[in-house]
């Protein structure tokens, strides 16, 4: 797939795909630095994925370094021009790592991801510093831009965007597989979200939509 600066003077959208099922993501537990593969549905749910992002144009394609993401991403057709960038590695959960959030209340019962972090891995502000630097590397490119990331990465990766504290991340719920997206409204100084949690089921997604040309969209 050919990806290449757009020479538009529309606001640019950022496409977030979350990568798809993997062993750890069916039975709920924390995945953060672990490199785990896909599942066979996982392959199919990136593939499906795909077909949505299918015939989009993108200044910049950005991926984790972990292999569910980078899968995610090759099957999705882009693996040819992604960059890996670092900072969109998944909350580093520490002593929390591999743990449902079940196990971490028996011992902890009033424990907040977004909240409270997690002992030996990363603070809130933490993981939100590495989404400002991403968020900073996409506006730079001008353009339309595609991240494969990890669920509690991309929820505050669109807290920041929006302006928001890190820990706001725990609104934005995300599927396998899922596609986002967040832009802008009449300008630069407006970011909004404009796709959320959309799963790989229906055809093609049509840019005009994300973007909110028409009347509708200014209402």
């Amino acid at each position: 797939m050919v990806v290449h600066r757009l020479l538009s003077d529309a606001l640019p959208v950022v496409y977030l795909a979350r990568h798809g099922e993997t062993a750890w993501t069916v039975s709920g537990q924390h995945t953060g630095v672990t490199d785990l593969p896909l599942t066979a549905q996982g392959e199919v749910e990136a593939r499906r994925l795909g077909e949505r992002l299918a015939g989009l144009t993108f200044a910049g394609v950005l991926t984790s370094p972990l292999r569910r993401a980078v899968r995610t991403c090759e099957l999705a057709g882009f693996g040819s021009a992604a960059q890996v960038e670092p900072d969109l590695l998944e909350w580093n959960y520490g002593t929390y790592e591999g743990l449902t959030s079940a196990d971490i209340r028996a011992e902890h019962s009033d424990w907040q991801l977004f909240r409270d972090g997690c002992p030996g891995g990363e603070s809130p502000d933490q993981v939100g510093a590495r989404a400002d630097r991403v968020a900073r590397r996409v506006r730079a490119m001008r353009g339309d831009a595609v991240l494969f990331s990890s669920g509690h990465f991309l929820r505050v990766f669109a807290a920041r965007w929006l302006g928001l504290e890190p820990g706001a991340g725990r609104y934005f719920l995300l599927g396998t597989a899922s596609l986002s997206a967040v832009g802008y409204e009449h300008g630069w100084s407006e970011p909004v979200i404009r796709l959320w949690n959309e799963t790989p089921h229906g055809g093609r997604i049509n840019p005009a939509q994300v973007r909110g040309h028409g009347e509708e969209a200014r209402r």
